[in-house]
């Protein structure tokens, strides 16, 4: 190899080692010699408006594919801007490594005074993410991007950073060919097995359980694990709940799965359970914390998790038994040893599973009542939107839910029943996140189709990234909840001023309290079907409920992205399904 290999084209041919094929992010002069050597390493870049949604793109591709997402920002001004992704991809825990360009070696690290376009990027980012360093010199680039990467593979996923100076990225490096090397000389390669013998004590724990449950977290998912998890439902007959992010990993349509949106059925699986089998989750904030009376008391509740991250065994829930392992082979181990013993309670546990599926059905019907009526509304009851979407678009349809309100609208009236099919960003929130996660999964699997459910203050964060799914060719159908307000803060504002008079207006005459209580809550009216337009996609605009099926299919069927403007029911949006449930969860449970 000749030694006018750049630090860019090493650092492309050391990720085409570890068969990266896709990179997201904004060109720029200060790396021209990493993304120059791309294409010659097999590796396609798709190039959003704005780098945060670059970083959103690798978070959705790492969380559809299990594979690593990788992004890049140039240093100052592109690094400032893909900051809000580090923040929300690292929140996710999704396995991203961001490459970052610098200003040249001697006038930073530290700032010599006044360097143009210069901050401390690895010292800033470093809090933020899971790993971050700089490099100081071209010899050291393949140490500590074998580094980065051993980092991206241990542990829960999250975001790992490498800042190369630019002119040691752009510069020859005089190595050699052999510092590239395969990526099982310097990480591990295969996944982390369970001890045997905690295995069997667990396995033994819930076959001899009254009242199992199987907690799922988005472990599951990064593991590859959902056929295991599903395996072990079924030996044990024990119904499985899951975190938000985990959503769809077992189908709800399965008579073990417990729907998130059926918040009190949980309640009633979760709390009544005498033994818990937690698998890649943390048991947050979401989850409410694993207490009580959302979970069992630690003294009445025997808990097992599994997760690859010892950091975080036993840290919000008292465990028994802590198996640090990847989930698919620990599950795996356990449906085997499961296999092997003779489930006595079996007939209860079954007996049990139907009546919940009764349940989980009435459940839903009591959540449709309301679209029955509203199925002429003008404007549009926002939960017929995301029904008629499901209707619309293919069963396989990857979802991406974005917004306040009207995330929690897609939720319930959507039914999960293909894994890895919804994106969100169910531990962060972030309005306008939606849009770069569309993108990254239309990338991810170009087989799918996708669809984005948006609010339209999340919509107008990014609504650029329209021209990205035009330029990118990516036929995404971008469904827009347009009532011209901050609808989940203005009811917020609502009920702090009058909360009985909000309740009262809303059951007389579906109305809002006079514009004179809330404060900055409302947009100028907006069509944004017409601004798809104008960026060369495919426009509808929707005011009535009996045109909004046809709208949905020719955005469906007009061959490219598509931004279906649905004029929502302002009043109606800001009253979502579960909401005091929301509120109560951001309050410590008693335990």
């Amino acid at each position: 190899m000749s030694t006018s290999m750049t630090g860019g084209e090493l650092i492309a041919r050391m990720l085409a080692a570890e068969d990266v094929e896709h990179l997201f992010g904004i060109i720029d002069g200060t790396y021209f010699g990493f993304y120059r050597a791309l294409a010659g390493a097999g590796i396609t870049l798709h190039s959003p408006r704005h780098e945060a949604a670059a970083a959103h793109m690798a978070g959705a591709y790492a969380r559809l594919t299990g594979r690593l997402g990788v992004v890049m920002a140039s240093n100052g001004p592109g690094v400032a801007n893909v900051l809000p992704g580090v923040a929300v991809e690292e929140g996710e825990g999704n396995r991203v490594l961001l490459i970052t360009s610098a200003r040249r070696v001697g006038i930073g690290h530290p700032d010599r005074g006044g360097t143009y376009q210069y901050f401390d990027q690895s010292a800033v980012i470093g809090p933020m993410s899971k790993w971050s360093a700089h490099v100081p010199s071209a010899d050291r680039i393949p140490e500590l991007l074998r580094r980065a990467l051993r980092m991206s593979f241990t542990g829960r996923p999250g975001v790992v950073h490498l800042d190369v100076p630019e002119d040691i990225i752009n510069g020859p490096t005089g190595l050699e060919a052999d510092v590239i090397r395969p990526p099982h000389t310097y990480r591990r390669v295969t996944p982390q097995q369970p001890d045997p013998v905690l295995v069997d004590r667990a396995a033994r724990l819930l076959v001899d359980a009254d009242r199992p449950v199987i907690h799922a977290g988005a472990g599951v998912y990064h593991a590859g694990a959902e056929a295991e998890l599903t395996r072990l439902a079924e030996v044990l007959a024990a119904p499985v709940t899951t975190s938000w992010a985990a959503r769809g990993v077992l189908p709800e349509s399965r008579p073990e799965a417990i729907p998130m949106t059926a918040l009190d059925l949980n309640d009633e699986v979760r709390s009544g359970a005498d033994v818990v089998l937690v698998v890649g989750s943390r048991l947050g904030e979401t989850d409410w914390w694993g207490k009580a009376p959302n979970w069992g008391r630690p003294g009445e509740q025997r808990t097992i998790q599994i997760d690859v991250d010892e950091e975080r065994i036993g840290v919000n829930k008292p465990i028994e038994i802590g198996l640090v392992a990847d989930a698919r082979e620990a599950l795996r181990a356990l449906a085997d040893a499961v296999a092997g013993l003779e489930v006595q309670r079996r007939p209860e546990r079954v007996t049990r599973l139907r009546g919940w599926q009764t349940t989980k059905a009435e459940v839903r019907a009591k959540l449709d009542k309301p679209l029955e009526k509203a199925a002429t509304s003008s404007p549009v009851h926002p939960g017929l939107v995301p029904a008629a979407a499901q209707r619309v678009m293919p069963d396989d349809t990857i979802w991406v839910f974005d917004g306040g309100n009207t995330v929690v609208w897609a939720n319930f009236h959507h039914e999960a029943h293909v894994p890895r099919s919804i994106l969100s960003t169910f531990k962060f929130g972030m309005l306008g996140a939606g849009l770069g996660q569309a993108l990254g999964a239309a990338v991810a699997a170009p087989d799918r189709r996708v669809c984005c459910l948006i609010g339209d203050g999340a919509f107008g964060m990014h609504a650029s990234e329209i021209e990205s799914a035009v330029r990118l060719r990516l036929p995404i159908v971008f469904v827009v909840f347009v009532d011209g307000q901050w609808g989940m803060v203005k009811m917020s504002q609502q009920i702090a001023a009058a909360p009985i008079a909000t309740i009262a207006r809303k059951m007389i005459a579906n109305a809002a309290l006079p514009d004179d209580q809330v404060v900055y809550a409302d947009f100028e009216e907006c069509r944004y079907d017409r601004l798809a337009t104008a960026l060369g996609a495919h426009g509808d605009f929707v005011a009535s409920a009996g045109d909004l099926e046809a709208a949905l299919e020719r955005a469906r069927d007009c061959g490219g992205p598509a931004v279906v403007h649905v004029q929502v029911d302002n009043v109606e949006h800001m009253w979502a399904p579960g909401l005091r449930a929301f509120k109560k969860m951001h309050q410590e449970p008693k335990g």
